[in-house]
């Protein structure tokens, strides 16, 4: 594949590694929508989660921003690891391995394995990791899906809890920012519960 200006994918700048990244993954999710409140395009998710990094853990990394943008790709789109490599290298789809669940297990399986590989992440895994639960955390609080229940939405916060503890540590910033978002998540649902 060769990129607008003749050159190939490896030589792109860093914002044009960037941008090809957004393109491809708003092209693989153009037909999906957060189940929130609204139902956003789910690209806008993607978005938040590397806008995050850049803003608050001041990551400029391109291999770490490319991969949170296609953070979801393998779970939720077509595409295979194999068209990853091609497309961004191997680097970009190893950390897009990392980050994504295993289709065809339970929502328990998978909750349970995300616990359990948190601790083993590289570190460019982990700060994607961090910054796709904050966008979580705060989609739950702010614009849950309508059938969950508070019980669904207070065990999903206090999931995330046990996720993040397994890979927090490089990024003091973006550790602080999960915590205010999971106390304030806590404090809203908490609230809603008992005045419910």
């Amino acid at each position: 594949m060769q990129s607008e200006g003749g050159n190939p994918p490896g030589a792109d700048s860093a914002v044009g590694a960037l941008l090809r990244a957004l393109a491809f993954a708003a092209d693989k999710h153009r037909d999906q929508r957060r189940k929130g409140a609204g139902a956003p395009p789910f690209i806008n998710h993607a978005i938040e989660v590397a806008a995050l990094l850049n803003r608050v853990a001041r990551v400029e990394d391109p291999i770490t921003l490319q991969a949170a943008v296609l953070h979801d790709t393998l779970e939720d789109t077509d595409v295979t690891f194999a068209e990853l490599v091609h497309e961004f290298g191997s680097p970009v789809a190893q950390v897009v391995r990392e980050v994504s669940d295993e289709n065809g297990l339970s929502r328990s399986e998978r909750k349970r394995r995300q616990i359990e590989a948190a601790p083993h992440l590289s570190e460019r895994a982990g700060l994607v990791r961090i910054a796709d639960k904050i966008a979580n955390v705060r989609a739950i609080t702010f614009g849950p899906p309508i059938d969950w229940s508070l019980e669904r939405r207070l065990d999903y916060l206090h999931w995330t809890k046990q996720v993040v503890g397994g890979c927090r540590g490089y990024n003091d910033p973006l550790d602080a920012l999960y915590d205010e978002s999971l106390q304030e998540g806590l404090r809203i649902v908490t609230l809603e519960a008992a005045g419910k």
